[in-house]
């Protein structure tokens, strides 16, 4: 933090350079003054909130977590650990991005659904409903994880795959729908539709 006494402003280096900011009220975190926190949120003390964000309605952003760019997080959501959400990406209902998770690009979390871990969600990917996408696992494109479908390990999700129902998808698996094929084990299994 510094404080310019001849603009009288304060500034906060976000990690882009010194830009003015403020501490927010409910919980102390740094908010640029670019980026629109409710007073009703709350923005722990190591937590950020930077460029156009907009973190509203009675979101949780904290630990060192950080909401930049036009990301938004809305409802009753949460953002922590050492969690970013950036670019155009939504988080809201009552979902939870924490641990080491990136959501980027428009990808959007919501309703209960849970990020953790070292995952990944970006592209325009959706993670919804019960859905927990964990540990290294990456969910991209116009991808879906939804119901009370899980992503762990080092798994992939792409194009425009759909895990839904009470589907577990681990490992070093590889579900896209452009290719119809699911890699596990070092083996390779196609897909076949069953109506």
């Amino acid at each position: 933090m510094m404080i310019d006494k001849e603009m009288n402003m304060t500034t906060f280096d976000f990690g882009y350079g010194p830009v003015p900011a403020h501490q927010h009220s409910h919980g102390g975190g740094w908010v640029a003054d670019t980026a629109k926190v409710a007073d009703t949120a709350y923005v722990g003390p190591d937590a950020q909130v930077s460029g156009s964000a907009l973190v509203s309605g009675s979101a949780q952003v904290y630990g060192d977590a950080q909401v930049f760019d036009n990301a938004q997080v809305s409802d009753s959501a949460r953002v922590s650990g050492n969690a970013q959400v950036s670019d155009s990406a939504r988080v809201s209902g009552n979902a939870w991005v924490f641990g080491n998770a990136l959501v980027y690009g428009d990808a959007q979390v919501f309703d209960n659904a849970l990020v953790s871990g070292s995952a990944q969600v970006y592209g325009d990917a959706q993670v919804l409903d019960d859905a927990l996408v964990s540990g290294s696992a990456q969910v991209y494109g116009d991808a879906q994880v939804l119901d009370d479908a899980r992503v762990s390990g080092n798994a992939h999700v792409s194009g425009s795959a759909r895990v839904t129902d009470n589907a577990w998808v681990y490992g070093d698996a590889r579900v896209s729908q452009e290719d119809m094929f699911i890699e596990m084990n070092g083996k390779r299994y196609k897909l076949v539709e069953v109506e």
